[in-house]
């Protein structure tokens, strides 16, 4: 199992950037998917859900109304549009499965919000 996200980089407070996850090594279609973050010095969170059928979308309460989750099984991949973004939301962001895989954890895409 490999998830590659991409779409990070260096953005000022209140824009807006598009993350996407590519999935393989697993039958994508069968699994719930996630958004998680690691902010410096913090651990791992969880921030957002999307069903493996691309409904019911759950978000965590830091990024709910900025944030969107979304899927394209067509493509194994998913997506999270960031808006209105605050320097808090600076960290590495991850995708996963949910509940995650341990040993399948990305590289992750950088964001970086400026003030």
């Amino acid at each position: 199992v490999q998830f590659v996200e991409s779409g990070g980089g260096l953005v000022e407070v209140g824009g807006s950037l598009r993350l996407s996850c590519a999935a393989s090594g697993l039958t994508f279609i069968r699994h719930n998917m996630g958004w998680y973050r690691r902010a410096p010095g913090k651990a791992r969170e969880f921030l957002a859900r999307i069903h493996r059928s691309g409904g019911n979308p759950y978000y965590e309460n830091p990024i709910k109304g900025r944030f969107t989750i979304s899927r394209d099984n067509a493509k194994n991949a998913i997506y999270l549009q960031m808006n209105d973004l605050k320097p808090e939301d600076t960290a590495v962001y991850y995708c996963n499965t949910d509940p995650p895989q341990q040993n399948a954890w990305g590289q992750g895409t950088q964001v970086t919000v400026s003030s």
